[in-house]
């Protein structure tokens, strides 16, 4: 059973959100401030980590910080809707992904499960059970590293979430060939969550923006009007 630490100073988001994640069969520890949180953590580590940015005595960005300074386990961080500095400055320092308040709570459920696979195929690794979609792939100017979940395009490294790393992932591994909103939908999101394809369409053209902070000539994913998205080797 994987433990999820909860980290805000709402207490109806800890209540409501842990009652969720204990339904789905997770463990889970909350804490209403950074360095309560901090403190448990010292002692033990949980799985993952989910945090608010904006926190009294320790606020998300100095937790974040200091766990980075000893740990890689997973991080999620909730941010509000107008504070995209914050979600970008918080990719920058390590954070593995970002949901925005309000937020579906199964959208949350499954970011978490997206990342505490990406964890266990990292731990197989480490156990010399390496899978295929673990290794490193290169395609023309672009490489990904899964295990670290690093991307980069011309050298240049660019931050990518998970959802837009499995997007990307998903294209790149068969160049020429077309994906489907239905297959990329998934690719990023469990069965159970319905997304429309305008949410696929909106992942794409901001993977299409940091990519482009790279190149600006970036145009290796083709849209096909009606059909999909294929990525096209340069």
């Amino acid at each position: 059973m994987s433990k999820i630490a909860l980290v805000d100073d709402d207490r109806n988001i800890l209540t409501s959100v842990a009652m969720t994640l204990e339904a789905e069969g997770f463990e889970v520890e909350t804490y209403n401030d950074g360095q309560a949180a901090l403190d448990a953590f010292n002692k033990k580590l949980p799985d993952m980590a989910v945090l608010d940015i904006k926190m009294p005595r320790m606020d998300g960005m100095d937790l974040l910080q200091r766990l980075r300074q000893k740990t890689q386990m997973p991080v999620i961080f909730l941010t509000s809707k107008d504070d995209e500095i914050d979600e970008v400055l918080g990719l920058r320092m390590g954070a593995d992904d970002y949901v925005k308040k309000p937020f579906s709570q199964r959208l949350l459920v499954e970011r978490i499960r997206a990342l505490l696979r990406r964890q266990e195929a990292l731990n197989s690794d480490e156990a010399g059970t390496e899978a295929p979609e673990t290794k490193v792939m290169d395609r023309g100017n672009l490489r990904m590293d899964p295990l670290r979940h690093a991307v980069s395009w011309k050298g240049k490294d660019v931050s990518l979430t998970v959802t837009e790393f499995l997007l990307l992932q998903a294209l790149a591994q068969r160049p020429g060939f077309v994906k489907s909103r239905d297959q990329l939908m998934d690719v990023a999101y469990d069965d159970q969550v319905y997304v429309d394809d305008r949410t696929i369409d909106s992942h794409i053209k901001r993977l299409r923006k940091k990519m482009r902070t790279a190149d600006g000539d970036f145009a290796a994913i083709e849209t096909l009007y009606g059909i999909g998205y294929r990525y096209n080797e340069e």
